[in-house]
């Protein structure tokens, strides 16, 4: 059995451990409302992330269309939507909503929903999203990333595909105050490590072009591109271009891979949602979200994609394949 699969037999055991009589009658004789927001595509309970939480709520006793409700919005990269879409949550009395990126969880806060940030927050301290991640305060918890570690690794990584690299273009979202302290920390992380950073911040679909340009009037070495709902929406042309240019490109999710990118390191997602069906759990029986400290997750694989590399014109290393939990051929 390989050690992902072990892990996630694990996780099984421990889920059905907390089907309980008792956690069952606790959770019998009201419905409980539960909504989801994101930046993209609506995570409905049939969407990938959103059978990951029915799947753990279910082991805490929650059944969809029983004693659960779920009510999914998705602002389809119009971030102007999402005050108007909180709303519709409120008003139809949701007793907690899960979001992705630090705009939606930003527009969540005044709104005094009971909030559960499942991934792209960013530092939620540095963007003054909640008072520590301790004892957030307020209304919002949820899973928090370590952006200074996770670079440090990243840019390895790429050392271990290009060991001439010398320049990284760092591609991001410039209006994501969350995502561009994620960037900064990066730059940082870059510069100590002596590789030189090209800046390539986006602020709509149309900036690409204008990304791609300057790229091409300064080749860097490798791409680093920083994932929220707006380069997450347009990764396509991130891969095309990496491809055609024969860039080695590492992005920090591992659906990304799977979708056509080359590599990744970053959290497990399937934990990180998991993770917030547990914290959905506690809020349903009565926490509050400024007392639950956020969390951090404790898996973060590396995913490599062959074809990709093969297409892009890449040789993978040897010991680059050796390091990677998955290999996608």
């Amino acid at each position: 059995m390989k050690r992902r699969e072990f892990l996630g037999f694990l996780g099984l055991l421990g889920g059905a451990a907390l089907t309980t009589p008792r956690a069952m009658a606790q959770t019998q004789g009201r419905i409980y409302h539960l909504g989801t927001l994101t930046p993209v595509a609506p995570m409905t309970e049939d969407s990938p992330f959103g059978k990951i939480v029915v799947k753990a709520l279910a082991q805490r006793g929650y059944t969809v269309g029983q004693n659960l409700t779920w009510d999914a919005r998705g602002s389809m990269g119009d971030i102007a939507k999402i005050p108007a879409m909180l709303g519709e949550l409120k008003s139809r009395g949701v007793d907690a909503i899960i979001v992705i990126g630090y705009p939606t969880a930003l527009a969540a806060k005044p709104t005094g929903i009971p909030t559960i940030g499942a991934t792209g927050l960013g530092d939620p301290v540095e963007t003054r999203l909640i008072d520590s991640l301790a004892h957030p305060g307020g209304n919002i918890t949820g899973i928090s990333d370590v952006a200074t570690t996770l670079t440090t690794k990243r840019l390895q990584l790429l050392k271990e595909m290009s060991p001439k690299l010398q320049k990284v273009a760092m591609l991001w979202n410039r209006d994501d105050l969350g995502m561009t302290l994620r960037y900064e920390a990066s730059a940082k992380v870059a510069e100590a490590l002596g590789i030189t950073v090209q800046a390539v911040g986006v602020r709509e679909p149309d900036d690409f072009n204008e990304a791609f340009t300057a790229m091409d009037g300064d080749m860097p070495d490798a791409i680093l591109m920083v994932a929220d709902s707006l380069t997450n929406l347009n990764r396509k042309r991130v891969f095309d271009f990496a491809t055609a240019r024969k860039l080695p490109a590492i992005y920090e999710f591992d659906f990304l891979v799977r979708d056509g990118g080359l590599m990744s390191y970053g959290p497990d997602l399937t934990e990180s949602f998991e993770r917030t069906a547990a914290l959905v759990d506690r809020i349903f029986k009565g926490a509050s979200p400024g007392d639950l400290p956020f969390e951090q997750p404790t898996r973060y694989p590396f995913v490599l994609n062959l074809k990709t590399a093969k297409a892009t014109g890449l040789e993978i290393p040897p010991r680059l394949v050796a390091l990677a939990d998955e290999v996608i051929e």
